[in-house]
C-alpha cells in the first residue's frame, strides 16, 4: 500500500500543496466489497494555495483531476478536506 500512497502524493504535486496528510483506512473497511476488488480507502487533508477562492466542490474537482484513473482503480473512497494556507 505504500506504492499506492506515494503515487497518490506524487499526483497531487500538481496542486503545489504546502502540505498533504494521507491516512490509509483500509485495514478498516476488510471485507467491504469495494476492498474486494483492491481499492483502497484513505482520508486526505490537503493544504494549498490553488484552492483560493474555490469553492469546496471546485476543490474536491481539482483533487480528483489530479488523481485521475487512481479513482477506479487504487482508491475506493477517499475523504478530503482541503484547505488553503490562510484557513489553517
Amino acid at each position: 500500500m505504500k506504492d499506492i500512497l506515494d503515487r497518490i502524493e506524487q499526483k497531487l504535486a500538481v496542486l503545489t500543496p504546502d502540505s498533504v496528510e494521507l491516512i490509509d483506512d483500509s485495514d478498516k473497511h476488510a471485507g467491504h466489497e469495494g476492498a474486494k476488488g483492491g481499492g483502497g480507502h484513505f482520508q486526505l487533508i490537503i493544504v494549498s494555495p490553488q484552492f483560493e477562492g474555490k469553492s469546496s466542490q471546485a476543490r474536491h474537482r481539482l483533487i480528483h483531476g489530479a488523481l485521475g484513473d487512481m479513482l477506479e482503480r487504487e482508491i475506493h473512497a477517499l475523504s478530503i478536506k482541503a484547505y488553503t494556507p490562510d484557513e489553517i
